[in-house]
């Protein structure tokens, strides 16, 4: 991006509104993110159940129903979930302040009306409250404006965390968005074998969280609100922690370790008012992965090569 073409491209998500929307989207996501958990074949890491970051807001990739599929995507331009299959029918319903018990209610019959009807586990994850979405009657907040504003921030963050996965030849995740979490992430591999991991995300079972680190990774991405309250922000660890992970170096200034979430966290803010917010979220981003790379012994060599061009193959000798 052009040094100081930012002020457009990088929205400002200051608002007090950001925190009470991107829950209540959180809620939505799980809703619809449940539907392609029970219709897709589980992928490793979990990689299957995730939305990505479309032209409008963020989608499911296709689901398999039968002779058909199906697609679900939160258009954030025009406020609606929207429902596609394949056969061409179609279902918009309206994204607004309301409870979890009423968007479950109209995303299950939806799709039903659609002939792709679908069972979930009605329960969120990852979530300090989990009241079953059915029994969850507490309206929520919701504000369109500021929902646009997180997706058109995320449209630069999956753009620069594309830049950052294409320097490395090992085993990457996609760059797509977690609903458990609600963060957008990119994960790297040494390709070795981790420890089993303890387990206890709130809401969890612990067999999910031990596929996902089933080995060592080095994973960055980003939260509309961090966990404590932190506003929005960056951040970066390893699994296993390395030790002296937490005392690396990394850049920029304003990144620091949190040791109650054992990452690095970046503010959303450093990176939008920069001069340079690429250059910004880079250096982060790289910085902090070569803390836990050379503290953990990975081969950097075999992994890693020059950031990816348009149009130019990766050359072999």
């Amino acid at each position: 991006m052009t040094p100081g073409a930012n002020a457009d491209a990088w929205p400002d998500l200051s608002s007090p509104l950001l925190g009470p929307t991107a829950e209540t989207l959180q809620l939505w996501t799980q809703i619809a993110g449940k539907v392609r958990l029970a219709g897709t074949p589980w992928l490793n890491h979990s990689w299957h159940v995730t939305f990505h970051v479309s032209a409008r807001g963020l989608t499911t990739p296709l689901i398999p129903h039968g002779p058909v599929g199906f697609e679900l995507e939160f258009d954030l331009v025009a406020g609606e979930l929207v429902i596609r299959v394949s056969d061409g029918g179609e279902r918009r319903i309206g994204l607004g302040p309301g409870s979890p018990a009423e968007f479950h209610a109209a995303v299950l019959d939806g799709l039903a009306g659609l002939g792709v009807a679908t069972t979930i586990v009605p329960t969120p994850n990852e979530m300090a409250e989990a009241t079953p979405f059915p029994q969850d009657t507490r309206r929520r907040a919701y504000d369109a404006g500021v929902a646009r504003d997180y997706w058109r921030a995320l449209v630069q963050i999956d753009r620069v965390l594309n830049r950052f996965r294409s320097r490395f030849l090992g085993k990457c995740s996609p760059v797509h968005l977690f609903w458990g979490g609600f963060d957008m992430a990119v994960t790297r591999f040494s390709g070795r074998r981790a420890p089993l991991h303890p387990g206890g995300v709130p809401h969890l079972p612990d067999a999910v969280t031990r596929e996902a680190y089933s080995h060592e990774v080095s994973s960055a991405g980003f939260w509309p609100g961090g966990p404590d309250g932190e506003g929005p922000c960056f951040y970066a660890y390893a699994y296993p922690t390395p030790e002296g992970f937490a005392s690396a170096a990394v850049s920029p200034a304003q990144a620091r370790f949190d040791p109650g979430l054992g990452e690095f966290l970046l503010p959303y803010d450093a990176v939008r008012t920069a001069r340079d917010p690429d250059a910004v979220l880079l250096s982060f981003l790289q910085s902090t992965y070569e803390a836990a790379a050379d503290l953990a012994g990975w081969d950097r060599a075999a992994l890693e090569c020059e950031e990816g061009l348009p149009r130019r193959p990766r050359p072999v000798g």
